[in-house]
């Protein structure tokens, strides 16, 4: 039987993980081991589990508890449920679950980047990439469009930051992705010493057009993305094989890192 807790004290201090608006607290939870994040919703926890994470607790609406996380935690015998009504939990949390749902789980490290590039042939790079929402909507496309793993700089937001998760709905769980070692422009030269064709997404005027047959053909194709509204560093372009961008109409520049993502991803993918 699942080890269901009804909250009586807001202040119970094993419910901390999830009244913290702190992603950078939830990092350093067991420091110095890896720390925590929250999985939103049944169908991101299932994801989640899926990948092999591992849960510490969760919080659940009532009905959630015999309805649609019901499967979840009859998995989980020693693993706390804490429980309470939707204003309570709203309460308790500083914000309405709409979904009725949080898990806090282990994080765990990430893998090396050189070891998610034996066997693919599309990877997507993100650049300095901040803003939580594009990062999730960026690894959602990227799962839904047939691109084999991400791989980041390490000044792009975490992955598994609770907005990013949820953004992506839970597909940070089911693509592979890496941080790199190496910082621009010098990723890209381990890239290409990895046997990939690398491909800067840039507003320039010479550049490959997105269908263009060097990319389509390309056996091994990385993808580099850069952050919002400054894009990609000039050295990052300068070091890359080819520069690409979307043709735009109407005398619209741009499109956001993330709505361009899944236009090239589409484009680009292994046929």
């Amino acid at each position: 039987m699942p080890k269901i807790i009804e909250i009586k004290d807001l202040k119970d201090e094993a419910l901390l993980p999830f009244v913290s608006t702190s992603e950078a607290a939830l990092l350093r939870w067991f420091e110095p081991e890896e720390g925590l994040f929250i999985a939103e919703s049944p169908k991101v926890i299932r994801r989640a589990l899926a990948d092999g994470y591992e849960p510490v607790s969760f919080l659940l609406e009532r009905k959630y508890i015999t309805g649609q996380a019901g499967d979840i935690i009859a998995q989980f015998e020693d693993i706390p449920v804490y429980t309470a009504d939707s204003d309570v939990l709203t309460e308790l949390t500083g914000y309405k679950l709409t979904q009725g749902a949080l898990c806090a789980m282990r994080r765990r490290q990430p893998p090396q980047a050189e070891k998610l590039l034996k066997g693919a042939n599309r990877i997507a790079v993100l650049e300095d990439i901040m803003n939580q929402t594009n990062v999730g909507a960026i690894f959602r496309s990227a799962a839904a469009l047939g691109i084999d793993a991400v791989l980041l700089t390490k000044g792009c937001s975490d992955p598994l930051y609770r907005r990013s998760i949820r953004v992506s709905m839970g597909t940070v769980f089911q693509i592979p992705w890496a941080y790199l070692d190496q910082g621009a422009p010098d990723y890209v030269e381990f890239l290409r010493s990895n046997g990939f064709l690398t491909a800067a997404m840039a507003l320039r005027h010479d550049t490959l057009s997105v269908d263009s047959p060097i990319l389509t053909g390309a056996d091994k194709l990385a993808v580099i993305l850069g952050t919002e509204g400054d894009g990609l560093k000039e050295e990052t372009i300068a070091a890359c094989d080819q520069t690409v961008k979307i043709p735009m109409a109407h005398g619209v520049d741009s499109l956001n890192v993330a709505a361009a993502s899944a236009v090239v991803f589409w484009e680009l993918r292994k046929r």
